[in-house]
């Protein structure tokens, strides 16, 4: 075999060696995409807090050659370590949430009067839009960037001998051990903080009008429940102006009774500041779904459906699509804007009122709702 037929074959074998790692790079990439995109969407956790435990004080004497009464010299324990819930703006879940946090415990105290060292704290990372409720009841509300709420008390450090040092007791050797820290139990519910709420029954489109909107790419199929946890996506204006819209899950009849995950739907749209009703112009008597959709609202939470709203009608690119949108328009007095989220028509119109709902109702209005519920 030639030099050159041996050089030939060499670059042969290198090539295909190449294309078998970049075939097998390609395919790892794709599941680790589709690991990405199954990532669980976790809008509820149990959590159980117990905080450290103080430092036990010392009973120490102080001894040192020619000092034979060198007295107490027992230092105090240190305190132990809170357990503090932070907003982080890098968490969108609750997943990363464990069940059981137990805090640092603080060190004991020593001779020589040292004292222990304090513990540090152990954060709880939780997205914007945090709940803390205990026993039912609500007690934090976590909606801005970096709020955080001191969920458990470690205890207080120990005494040293030397801390009961009198003139009646010169010589102590009582100390006392640390405190335990609070034991709490926590339930945590993360509510979508979106400006805009997209609502609507099951398979009307909003998806897709997400989608058309903004760069937010969700699920989308021709079937019923296609989402069942809520996407955020960014409407971008040309001013730099960002309006975030949330994908709310299909509603279904009795969803404030928790019928299809009803009450876990619901929650997410207390925190939107402007309600985008969905209909599908496909079916007939399309005012029934806006009529179904503010009773299941208000039923869930009073005056929820009177928010600055707007009627989307989607789907227009359908047969008898027109027909239901005159029918509709006859049946209420809000605005409706006709779209189609699959050919694109009128979406501009939809951003630029959504935009003008977005200036019309000021932030410090929403915040001082928010304080109430």
């Amino acid at each position: 075999m030639s030099l050159l037929q041996m050089y030939s074959r060499i670059v042969r074998l290198s090539k295909g060696l190449m294309i078998h790692t970049a075939h097998k790079h390609s395919a790892t990439t794709a599941c680790l995409s589709e690991k990405k995109l199954s990532r669980y969407f976790v809008d509820y956790r149990r959590v159980r807090v117990v905080a450290g435990s103080g430092g036990n004080g010392a009973s120490t004497f102080h001894s040192e050659p020619r000092k034979e009464w060198g007295g107490p010299d027992g230092g105090n324990g240190g305190a132990g370590g809170d357990i503090i819930i932070k907003v982080d703006p890098r968490v969108k879940s609750l997943a990363s949430v464990s069940a059981v946090y137990s805090g640092k415990n603080g060190e004991a105290g020593r001779n020589k009067d040292r004292c222990g060292r304090s513990a540090s704290s152990t954060y709880i990372l939780v997205p914007l839009g945090t709940i803390i409720k205990e026993g039912g009841k609500s007690v934090a509300d976590l909606f801005c960037h970096g709020q955080m709420y001191t969920a458990a008390y470690g205890g207080v450090g120990g005494k040293g001998n030397h801390f009961f040092l009198s003139n009646e007791n010169r010589a102590p050797i009582n100390a006392t051990p640390g405190e335990r820290g609070q034991e709490r139990v926590f339930q945590l519910e993360l509510r979508t903080m979106a400006h805009a709420g997209l609502v609507g029954l099951p398979n009307a489109g909003k998806s897709s009008l997400l989608c058309a909107i903004s760069n937010a790419r969700p699920a989308v199929a021709a079937y019923p429940f296609t989402t069942l946890k809520p996407h955020v996506g960014i409407v971008k204006y040309r001013d730099h102006e960002q309006v975030a819209v949330a994908d709310i899950p299909g509603l279904t009849p009795d969803a404030h009774l928790n019928s299809g995950l009803g009450i876990s739907f619901l929650r997410h749209i207390e925190r939107c500041r402007i309600l985008l009703y969905v209909l599908d112009m496909s079916s007939a008597e399309p005012w029934k779904q806006l009529q179904q959709l503010c009773f299941e609202l208000d039923q869930y939470k009073m005056h929820l459906s009177h928010r600055p709203s707007a009627i989307v009608a989607n789907k227009m690119d359908l047969p008898d699509a027109w027909n239901n949108l005159r029918a509709l328009r006859n049946h209420v007095h809000q605005r409706v804007i006709p779209v189609s989220a699959l050919t694109g028509d009128n979406i501009e119109q939809l951003i630029l009122h959504l935009r003008e709902l977005y200036d019309d109702y000021p932030l410090d209005n929403f915040m001082n709702i928010l304080a109430d519920l």
